[in-house]
């Protein structure tokens, strides 16, 4: 079931020698004080000029370290390769053989810490921008007709029906391998729209829907099912979906999309919000647009964003595209510590969010019923907890008062109870995520689970990798045999 036609001109594998001096091609950007006021992708994307230009500084290492930093384990040697032979359709097929969503991937996979951190370039300047370049050719596809799209191979019916929980990165990778694996495929979707966190948790200036979306109907156009509005523990229970449906196996990939809060005094207050509410109503439910839709937002005019991620960033940004006047980023660590990508902070920082290191808030104050700004305390750090990161530790009496109107709190999420609750005999942790192996196989015989719901909130192509596992092991266990 290749994707790739087998008599084509394979990459060259002899090495391309390029001077490790030759700088990385830059991406281009919207100005920002442009962007900071709508909704507008933020990075432009290579020409095809640019995107030559930066595959020419691959070297086509003999041993391309860069595949080993990758969670799916794209050939990106071969890719590449493909690239600077001008062959654009085979390198996409080449992407597509590992990753089904490369316009997706390409634009929010943290590239900097995995394949491009591998780069043999990296040693001693710049690695080749291998996330941009994967942006590129995924545009590329989406930009050709739907009959010169690379469409995977469809393998023969096996007669097996498999059902998917949930439509984001995990579920969309294991729906598009058991397709790939001849079986039939349903995506069970809790929301009116499909893409999961890639819909309504990512922003449209980060990636846009019809990005998502365009990478969706690539599944839809292989076979695979999807069934909006549909609740997996209160629609159905998975229970209900084997024995009374008819599916053959069950995979779940729902995420962990419970809100996380502190449990500080004031948090009820009018004017707090989870991030996930904030973005979901934002992205997904169009607020922004409010009132040509529906879906009103507080739009607040000071507001504190608390947290240190991805989603606090894209929080504080959103908000600052509402028309707030000032955001706060409010962090208990230096920006050292901080968990979000460098290049969303830069962002952030270009666009005006103002951040406040070394400090957590302690209360959410309040005058009738609404918010009036939050009580911090100073933080410094102390000794390396078990993430590896230093601790910080509370100063005493060095509190103080940040004046805000809105406070966004941007914690992480928790797995949300109600799939687990209707499906006793589902093995959890401690922390309520589901227990599987490394295969994504659950105590429940034919149930597989993978993505945020097992390992908690991780990235978009970590959980495609989890259901690209899965899909495989269910494929196994489905036909009894191993392929």
């Amino acid at each position: 079931m290749s994707l790739v036609d087998d008599t084509a001109t394979p990459a060259p594998e002899k090495p391309r020698h390029r001077p490790a001096r030759i700088p990385r091609t830059p991406m281009p950007e919207r100005d920002a004080a442009k962007r900071a006021k709508d909704f507008e992708e933020v990075t432009l994307g290579y020409t095809e000029e640019m995107a030559r230009a930066e595959a020419s500084r691959c070297l086509q290492c003999k041993n391309p370290t860069c595949i080993e930093g990758c969670p799916v384990n794209i050939d990106i040697k071969s890719f590449i390769g493909e690239m600077i032979n001008g062959d654009y359709h085979a390198a996409v097929a080449v992407l597509k053989e590992r990753n089904a969503l490369p316009a997706v991937c390409g634009r929010v996979c943290p590239q900097e810490e995995q394949c491009e951190a591998q780069c043999v370039l990296a040693k001693k300047g710049e690695s080749v921008a291998i996330g941009r370049l994967e942006r590129w050719l995924g545009d590329f596809d989406l930009a050709c007709e739907l009959e010169g799209r690379c469409v995977p191979v469809v393998g023969e019916d096996t007669g097996k029906r498999v059902a998917v929980v949930g439509s984001g990165p995990a579920g969309l990778a294991c729906a598009g391998e058991l397709r790939r694996f001849g079986h039939a495929v349903t995506i069970f979707e809790s929301l009116h729209a499909t893409g999961g966190v890639l819909t309504y948790g990512i922003p449209e200036f980060r990636l846009p829907k019809h990005i998502v979306q365009a990478e969706v109907g690539l599944l839809e156009e292989m076979g695979v099912e999807i069934v909006c509005d549909v609740v997996v523990g209160a629609t159905y229970t998975i229970d209900e979906l084997m024995a009374e449906e008819g599916f053959d196996a069950v995979f779940v990939g729902n995420g962990a999309g419970l809100p996380m809060f502190m449990g500080i005094p004031g948090e009820n207050l009018n004017g707090v919000y989870s991030a996930n509410e904030f973005l979901t109503r934002a992205n997904l439910m169009r607020a922004y647009d409010f009132p040509k839709v529906d879906t009103p937002i507080w739009r607040g005019r000071k507001v504190a964003v608390v947290g240190g991620g991805n989603v606090a960033m894209d929080a504080a940004r959103t908000a600052k595209r509402l028309g707030a006047e000032e955001v706060f980023l409010v962090y208990r660590r230096t920006a050292d510590e901080m968990p979000a990508r460098k290049e969303e902070v830069h962002h952030a920082q270009e666009e005006g969010v103002e951040f406040k290191m070394l400090c957590s808030p302690v209360e959410v104050l309040g005058k009738d019923g609404w918010v009036t700004g939050i009580v911090a305390n100073t933080m410094e750090l102390g000794e390396p907890d078990a993430s590896g990161r230093r601790a910080p530790v509370c100063v005493m009496g060095a509190d103080f008062t940040i004046d805000c109107d809105t406070v966004i709190m941007a914690l992480g999420t928790r797995a949300n109870p109600l799939l687990p609750k209707t499906t006793p005999d589902m093995e959890l942790s401690k922390r309520g995520y589901i227990v599987a192996d490394e295969n994504g196989a659950t105590s429940k015989p034919g149930v597989y689970a993978g993505g945020d719901i097992v390992t908690g909130s991780a990235t978009v192509i970590l959980a495609m990798g989890a259901g690209k596992r899965a899909a495989r092991a269910m494929d196994e266990w489905l036909m009894g045999t191993a392929r």
